[in-house]
């Protein structure tokens, strides 16, 4: 049998707060079961499940389009191709940010090489940042 994990006890689990465990619910994103007493728990597969969503939260997916994938996943298999099509979007929105912030990266990269330069005096003082990217060109 499958383990039952009280709210607190699965929001430790999957690092989340009982705040954001609720809102997810409510949002439609997480289901959870009722005991015989009302009392909300939550399984293994919800871990799993909820695992998977934080990953695509993790890549920059928008509520909505979560919204959108769990209730095509609750559809069936015919809904396919709207979730591949959206995960494909969601993946070139990510790369495309990857991308971004790789360049911001590289100018900060060189930023700090140009300081470093200058505290240890490889890089005349008068030698402006500009100047030094020059050399990169």
């Amino acid at each position: 049998m499958n383990a039952r994990y009280k709210i607190g006890e699965f929001a430790k689990l999957v690092g989340l707060s009982t705040y954001t465990l609720r809102y997810y619910e409510n949002e439609g994103l997480v289901v959870s079961q009722r005991d015989d007493n009302g009392v909300r728990f939550y399984t293994d597969e919800d871990i799993k499940w909820l695992g998977f969503l934080l990953h695509l939260k993790g890549t920059g997916m928008k509520l909505n389009d979560l919204k959108d994938y769990v209730k095509w996943r609750a559809q069936g298999d015919q809904t396919i191709p709207q979730r591949r099509a959206l995960l494909r979007r969601v993946q070139k929105e990510s790369e495309a940010e990857i991308r971004e912030r790789e360049a911001n990266l590289a100018v900060l990269r060189r930023k700090i090489a140009w300081y470093d330069g200058k505290l240890d005096q490889s890089i005349s003082h008068d030698e402006s940042f500009e100047d030094y990217l020059k050399r990169f060109e």
